[in-house]
């Protein structure tokens, strides 16, 4: 089995250090963050960090890497305060793996990568026409972590878009009807598969394992 100190890691080539952490968390959520500043110009960015903060109110937060240069993405939304979450899927993943490179604030990562904006509902922020699931957001807070300088952006959920062959039955998504993909490392995509689905856990339905 491999192992690695915190003294090894350190000491490790960076590149080789920053691959390595981050696969260890395992499999990571696929999403597009879609925004738009006030100037109408709009902005894609591929994001592996959304989290659930909270259902009451429905709440969702991902993480920013630190503002030492232009993030166009964190820009957008402290300007506007809405945004966009959208699900990864096998048909556009090179298209959203590619949005992560260094444009300019003018070139838009929809246009250079081949994906359509869609604005809807009176929604401020694009969303993703090609994705099968599509969540609106409005920012709540923004933390700032001392620690790395990274920036907390926890967002209410304004509005649920799923196309119907991934919502099945009232609470359910089906995230395999709609393809929705992974990633582990930082380029690395993979297709999910359920095993199993495990009733609610209490002291008294333990089975015998």
């Amino acid at each position: 089995m491999a192992h690695f100190t915190k003294s090894d890691i350190n000491d490790l080539d960076r590149l080789i250090r920053l691959s390595l952490v981050n696969s260890i968390t395992g499999y990571k959520p696929a999403n597009l963050i879609g925004t738009v500043n006030g100037d109408g110009l709009t902005n894609l960015a591929i994001i592996s960090s959304v989290v659930h903060m909270g259902s009451d109110p429905a709440t969702l937060g991902f993480f920013m890497r630190p503002m030492v240069t232009e993030r166009h993405t964190m820009e957008n939304i402290q300007e506007t305060g809405f945004y966009t979450i959208n699900h990864v899927h096998e048909t556009i993943a090179e298209k959203a793996h590619f949005t992560s490179a260094d444009f300019s604030r003018e070139e838009s990562e929809f246009d250079m990568c081949q994906l359509q904006a869609e604005f809807k509902d009176g929604f401020a922020a694009p969303y993703v026409s090609e994705s099968r699931v599509q969540i609106g957001m409005q920012l709540a807070e923004k933390m700032d972590i001392s620690l790395n300088k990274t920036i907390l952006v926890i967002g209410y959920v304004e509005h649920i878009y799923i196309q119907d062959a991934g919502y099945p039955a009232p609470g359910v998504v089906d995230l395999n009807a709609v393809g929705t993909i992974c990633i582990s490392g930082l380029d690395t995509y993979h297709n999910v598969s359920k095993i199993a689905t495990f009733p609610y856990a209490r002291p008294n339905n333990i089975p015998e394992f």
